[in-house]
């Protein structure tokens, strides 16, 4: 089950930047994670505590593993579907399914529109596509009143963007606090990586 709008609320700052470490390092052990928010952001955990953070993180479905497929793989398609209302009632909970447990859509959403379901689904190849519309005519067609589709052919931006993360941070006392640790952090690496280079000019000399 998906948590509510006061569960996400209630993150508190701390496991915000853990969620941020998380998703900059994917591939990070919790024992480095866990050196990453002592030494950057002051933050004094066991790296179990580390796992068992994230891990609850994850069964509240705030985050998800996952392997991303490179975007440039597949075709990717926007679908809008309006409803024949008729048959609605009777119809639409197996649609519904059937679309959540697709493998090809990637995000399934509701809009303020006369097309209040659409999807952006992917596929190997144009002729994947069209099959797979034909197909979902055929089970699905009478509770469709208009589908519309669009191709995607370029997708500039595909993935989580930390900021948001940052944004969330800024928000509170505590988060600012981390996020000015971090900062601080940088600038003195930065200033220790300036006054080294310094020195091995003057040694070149």
């Amino acid at each position: 089950m998906s948590p509510s709008i006061d569960e996400i609320d209630d993150i508190s700052p701390r496991d915000i930047v853990i969620l941020k470490l998380r998703v900059e390092h994917p591939t990070a052990s919790v024992r480095a994670l866990r050196d990453i928010l002592e030494e950057e952001y002051d933050i004094s955990l066991s790296h179990n505590r580390v796992n068992d953070i994230l891990r609850e993180l994850s069964e509240q479905n705030i985050f998800q593993k996952a392997v991303l497929l490179n975007e440039d793989f597949f075709e990717h398609y926007l679908f809008q579907i309006a409803f024949h209302y008729p048959n609605f009632e009777d119809r639409w909970e197996e649609c519904y399914d059937d679309l959540m447990n697709d493998p090809h859509v990637l995000m399934f959403f509701n809009a303020d529109d006369y097309h209040q379901w659409q999807f952006i689904a992917r596929f190997r190849k144009s002729e994947n596509k069209e099959e797979w519309k034909r197909n979902f005519f055929k089970k699905h067609g009478d509770l469709i009143a208009q589908f519309d589709s669009s191709s995607l052919p370029e997708v500039h931006k595909f993935r989580s963007d930390m900021g948001v993360l940052e944004h969330l941070l800024t928000e509170t006392e505590e988060g600012q606090k981390y996020l000015d640790k971090a900062a601080l952090q940088s600038a003195d690496e930065q200033t220790e990586k300036d006054d080294t280079k310094v020195v091995l000019d003057r040694g070149n000399k």
